[in-house]
């Protein structure tokens, strides 16, 4: 016999279980009730392997207790666990913290309005807007107010002091009637610059936020407790880069501000643009707009509002002092004798002063909003217009041509109150390179500064409270001044310009033609020109040029 075809006590256990199997079929297709459940137990007996027992005496209890478990499954339903699906145990080595709450906080889904709101701004933040309109709109939808509960959770101090007097007269919930007739003591607001205070204190006693709309005020004042913040690390692990600006004291960093102010003031104020804080000291610093409205670099210091030299250029003297125009009220009366002298006009920087806070409430817009004069640059008037022309005799054309006639008028201000005046149909590309000094009446020829060789010399001033004549006690400040020699040596002219802005932010770089005339020296006739086709003048910065301090309107020798 072979004894592969012997059976074994696993298969006689099988067989069992195929007979009880097939008793059971039979018993459910005639309706009985089933004794066992043979799916049931095929599948526990398919589920725990067994291992072979050469003993067959083990095989009778073995199949009792498989028998007995089996009714024991049938009899009581399982336990189904849905929480333990995909849930992650630990965290991953890759994982930081700040991904671990981002995870964590994803799975929680928001329920009261300030949860909304709340994950409407951390979805915000991440750039993730459709999100969080429609969270804005269900924390809304569930609390009108809810903005101002998340106020009073994030931004304590500001909802304390909007509060501030709806808490005195309420009482609070649960208090008695003796304590809540007691006005709430509130705590004594601390000095923020107190004698023993570090040096590292912000010092706001020269901040000044007047003068600004309401919505600037409170942005910029939001920025007044900040400080100057270095460079992220580029990891979590990595220590940060150094920042040793932000560890200067303000007053060491009020003075860098004040250097780097007269140096470039367009590179003071687009350091705005570096941080907050520095944006908080650049709008506030008050220290820093007075040096520049005081100083002679940009401020009212090199203003001129009386003649400072004659028209050629000279100092003014005994005999200068007769050349005028336009009844200049410069003529004093020869008999002194019946005149007590008059005290001296006040200097430009004692009237600039007093312009604060009465004019202009704070110094940053005395020095934006006042008229005055731009040395580091010139002023340019393009002027376009055509005319009808003539046809030629042998021409067949019944058309008339048209002429399109294009030319320029350049002002050059200098800080000693002399100017520099020249109308030609060059281009400022060939003109303003030799808009100097030294290039005035000189045989030009065939050079490349030939356009200066029509240029004019003058002088200007401003009008304003800073001349006290007789005459003109009316007159407005606002006004520019410009006397020129004329284009033969009988004539002399006269502009009036006033000031204007040309461009979003800028102020002061726009002069407006009020009048312009000529005057007869021989005849002491006025004549006026038409302003038809003239346009204003521009204001052009030219970094050759310079601020003119020390040069006069010479070319610096390198």
């Amino acid at each position: 016999m072979d004894p592969s075809h012997v059976p074994t006590n696993t298969e006689a256990e099988l067989e069992s279980f195929r007979q009880k199997w097939r008793e059971e079929v039979t018993a459910r297709a005639k309706g009985k009730a089933p004794v066992a459940s043979a799916s049931t137990s095929n599948t526990a007996s398919a589920s725990k392997p067994h291992t072979a027992k050469g003993n067959a005496r083990d095989a009778g209890p073995h199949s009792h207790v498989r028998q007995r478990s089996v009714k024991d499954v049938d009899e009581v339903a399982p336990y189904v666990y849905d929480d333990l699906g995909e849930k992650k145990h630990g965290r991953r080595l890759d994982e930081t913290s700040a991904q671990a709450v981002a995870a964590s906080a994803e799975g929680i889904q928001p329920g009261s309005a300030l949860e909304h709101y709340e994950k409407a701004v951390e979805k915000e933040t991440q750039g993730s807007l459709g999100d969080s309109v429609n969270l804005y709109r269900k924390a809304f939808k569930l609390d009108s107010e809810v903005h101002e509960v998340y106020k009073a959770k994030h931004f304590p101090p500001s909802y304390f002091k909007k509060f501030q007097g709806a808490k005195q007269s309420t009482p609070t919930p649960g208090s008695t009637s003796s304590r809540a007739a007691e006005p709430t003591s509130l705590p004594k607001p601390q000095d923020p610059n107190p004698s023993n205070a570090s040096v590292t204190v912000p010092n706001t006693a020269h901040h000044s936020l007047t003068g600004h709309s309401s919505a600037l005020q409170s942005l910029i004042g939001e920025f007044s407790s900040l400080s100057i913040q270095g460079e992220p690390p580029p990891t979590d692990l990595s220590p940060a880069p150094p920042c040793p600006i932000s560890k200067i004291p303000e007053e060491i960093l009020v003075e860098v501000l004040e250097h780097l102010a007269v140096q470039d003031v367009a590179s003071f104020v687009r350091l705005a643009q570096v941080c907050k804080r520095l944006a908080y000291l650049v709008v506030t610093e008050d220290r820093v707009w007075k040096r520049l409205a005081l100083g002679h670099e940009y401020g009212f210091a090199a203003m001129h509002y009386s003649w400072s030299c004659q028209v050629d250029g000279k100092p003014l003297g005994v005999e200068g002092q007769g050349e005028h125009m336009l009844g200049s009220s410069d003529d004093m009366p020869s008999d002194t004798d019946e005149f007590e002298p008059s005290p001296p006009p006040p200097s430009p920087t004692t009237l600039t002063q007093m312009l604060v806070p009465n004019s202009y409430p704070t110094y940053r817009n005395l020095f934006r909003l006042r008229p005055r004069i731009r040395f580091n640059g010139c002023y340019i008037s393009t002027v376009n217009y055509s005319r009808p022309g003539q046809s030629s005799p042998t021409s067949v054309s019944w058309n008339s041509p048209i002429h399109i006639v294009t030319y320029y008028r350049y002002l050059r201000f200098l800080r000693d109150g002399t100017c520099m005046s020249l109308l030609t149909t060059s281009e400022p590309a060939d003109v303003v390179p030799y808009l100097y000094m030294e290039h005035m009446h000189k045989s030009h020829g065939a050079l490349l500064s030939a356009p200066m060789k029509d240029a004019l010399l003058g002088r200007w001033r401003l009008t304003g409270p800073a001349v006290p004549r007789d005459e003109d006690e009316g007159e407005k400040e606002g006004t520019l001044l410009v006397e020129t020699a004329g284009a033969t040596p009988k004539y002399m002219y006269k502009m009036a310009l006033s000031f204007g802005s040309a461009g979003r932010g800028a102020k002061n770089n726009k002069l407006a033609w009020q009048g312009y005339w000529s005057y007869n020296r021989l005849t002491d006739d006025w004549g006026e020109f038409g302003l038809k086709n003239d346009r204003p003048f521009y204001w052009s910065r030219v970094k050759s040029y310079g601020m003119s301090w020390d040069e006069g309107g010479m070319k610096e020798k390198k």
